[in-house]
């Protein structure tokens, strides 16, 4: 018996572009006073050592929002504040007495609280319901530069407000907590946050 036997199809690729968040949400979120008070101070601090040579801490929290069809919305710089006074004492605690800690700031939470960030902030202020997500650790553009990416996924409607950095994924030591308008999540899309801390050294 004798007979043959083709296959045909084809391919196609769907190219999905990223776009940036609204012009409406990225003006009602650089004219808040929390942003433009971070923006103030983290242009300020790279001056005031450069004049001074005196060293800072400077944060700045990113964010691009992933959609379950694979699109992305990035909304580049949520706010630039603000490093607790939690995190700064643990750092001169470690200089006295080290734990291995210090190495585990990436666990990176996000919530739907609208009060303000403070410098003495040691919690989010109202959780999301979703777990703590580990980032990933790099040096950021320089040396001097700490990076930390984590994706968190979400499973219903929320709008999120709120990110902050720990060193666990249960409670323990919060590093920076930043406040933001709103970015509206359905299930199963996910936010991808980017923090980056700045430590100038004196000159």
């Amino acid at each position: 018996m004798l007979g043959e036997m083709g296959f045909s199809g084809g391919v196609k690729v769907k190219h999905i572009k990223g776009q940036r968040a609204p012009l409406s949400w990225r003006l009602r979120n650089t004219l808040r006073w929390g942003y433009i008070h971070g923006w103030l101070g983290y242009q300020m601090g790279h001056l005031y050592t450069k004049v001074f040579g005196a060293p800072v801490l400077l944060g700045k929290l990113s964010a691009v929002l992933i959609r379950a069809d694979g699109s992305t919305v990035n909304y580049g710089v949520l706010g630039y504040r603000v490093v607790t006074t939690a995190f700064v004492n643990f750092v001169v605690d470690q200089l006295q007495v080290e734990t291995t800690e210090i190495g585990d700031f990436k666990y990176h939470d996000s919530g739907v609280g609208t009060t303000a960030e403070a410098s003495g902030d040691t919690a989010m202020e109202t959780t999301d319901g979703e777990s703590r997500v580990t980032g990933t650790q790099t040096e950021g553009a320089s040396a001097n530069i700490y990076k930390s990416v984590g994706t968190i996924t979400y499973t219903t409607t929320k709008a999120i407000t709120e990110h902050g950095l720990f060193s666990s994924a249960a409670s323990t030591t919060l590093m920076d907590r930043t406040k933001f308008t709103a970015v509206n999540v359905v299930n199963t899309d996910s936010i991808q946050f980017s923090y980056e801390l700045t430590l100038t050294s004196g000159s």
